[in-house]
């Protein structure tokens, strides 16, 4: 899954941020100066199962974090790093028995005044309407009288297959005014070129304001230039009725043709048949929060779909969860659909359970979906999952999952998973 274009500047910014944070592995060896720390975590996943057509899957992962903070006189210098890496022990998983990437690799220079911000590197940027994976540049600063601004460039990782357009550069901002207590008000803006020729161009607004005490109204419209259209339109309203008591509504509309229209992710891509570029959804609904006592909340929801193609559908349902200092946990979740063909009539049924014994802790989850009627000759199709772990001091935990699923495809399917978690730091340690 990466992107095949030109090798560019942008591209070799997370190379040398994952080589300074690779290096200083290097240098924990020796204390680090004043107010310097290093972290780290890594995740070791091992997954067991057999595939519909009799394969014994086993890859295991590696997941490595790394992050790091040096404090100066104006400010501080940070980087981070995260990556994995695949290899399959038996039978492949995909075309190639090896996979892995850079997940993110930056640094990062915050001064000690106006929230001043600068990031080189493959990072995570969201501003406003942006929410994009990119290797390049980001700034960000408060500006006078209330206003921040922000801008981002670099070239876009995407997670499609080879030949995709990503394009060659993307970059945007965002300018916002904020009082503070009262409101958030934000216009930003994004523009994607590929030799040239322009893939996206969106431009959008957000607020967040809380006009009276306990009410807080977020939400986001975004507008995409280069279809001429209204990608997206989401507001969420929540208020506190009382400490114990809370109620929000919700309202979206989506438009699939200006939405999807250039995403860097396979799944959501308008070529690949599984969505229709004609498609337009409407969703309004709300919940009711009630915190009974210390331990028990329970939560009413309701959602109603609309949708221009598909039809129509009511989502509905109760959750209650329980909890104690002690460690034990339980809760039971009661759902239902009710809309437009045999895939949007059913009843969802809940119930999990946890508990821990001092450095050990176990879970229990079962999930069970019942049709109206038959889908692929099937009523139901259900999952039973079972969960283990173990704190070996406050720096690794093992943990293993395991898990039995039927589905519409499948009389049954054994998932196991076995996890090794170890955490590392180095606290601020030399003279003082």
């Amino acid at each position: 899954m990466k992107s095949h274009r030109r090798r560019s500047l942008f591209r070799s910014l997370p190379r040398l941020a994952a080589g300074a944070a690779v290096c200083s592995l290097f240098l924990a060896a020796s204390p680090p100066a004043q107010g310097a720390t290093l972290s780290a975590d890594a995740t070791t996943i091992l997954r067991l199962r057999q595939s519909p057509q009799d394969q014994d899957l086993y890859p295991l992962y590696q997941y490595l974090h790394l992050s790091g903070t040096t404090e100066e006189k104006n400010g501080a210098v940070s980087y981070q790093m995260g990556g994995w890496g695949r290899v399959d022990l038996w039978d492949r998983s995909s075309d190639e028995g090896t996979n892995g990437d850079l997940q993110y690799g930056y640094l990062s220079w915050r001064a000690n005044r106006n929230n001043l911000q600068f990031s080189a590197g493959r990072q995570f940027v969201t501003e406003g309407l942006a929410c994009e994976h990119l290797d390049g540049l980001y700034l960000k600063s408060d500006l006078a009288a209330g206003f921040t601004g922000s801008l981002f460039a670099g070239e876009p990782v995407t997670t499609v297959a080879p030949g995709f357009r990503g394009g060659d550069i993307l970059y945007g901002g965002r300018l916002a005014h904020s009082l503070p207590g009262w409101y958030t008000l934000g216009v930003s803006a994004l523009k994607s070129d590929a030799n040239g020729d322009e893939l996206r161009e969106e431009e959008g607004i957000d607020l967040w304001l809380t006009p009276l005490a306990g009410l807080d109204v977020d939400g986001r419209s975004t507008y995409d230039s280069a279809t001429g259209g209204w990608m997206e339109h989401a507001y969420t309203a929540g208020y506190a009725v009382s400490d114990r008591l809370k109620v929000s509504a919700q309202v979206s509309k989506i438009n699939y043709r200006d939405y999807f229209h250039h995403v860097t992710t396979s799944a959501l891509s308008l070529t690949n048949g599984l969505l229709d570029p004609d498609e337009e959804l409407l969703k309004v609904g709300g919940s009711v929060g009630y915190l009974v006592n210390t331990g028990l909340a329970v939560t009413g929801e309701y959602q109603r779909y609309e949708y221009e193609i598909a039809g129509h559908a009511n989502y509905f349902g109760a959750k209650a969860n329980f909890n104690l200092p002690s460690g034990v946990g339980a809760g039971a979740a009661l759902y239902r659909m009710d809309g437009e063909g045999a895939r949007l009539n059913y009843t969802q049924l809940r119930a999990w359970g946890t508990r821990k014994f001092g450095p050990i802790d176990l879970t229990v989850d079962f999930y069970d979906v019942l049709f109206d009627g038959e889908i692929n000759g099937r009523k139901n199709t259900f999952s039973l999952s079972g969960a283990a772990g173990y704190e070996v001091g406050s720096r690794l935990r093992v943990a293993a999952d395991l898990d039995f699923l039927r589905s519409i495809d499948s009389d049954h399917e054994v998932r196991g998973l076995v996890k090794v978690i170890y955490a590392f730091d180095w606290p601020r340690r030399g003279k003082q």
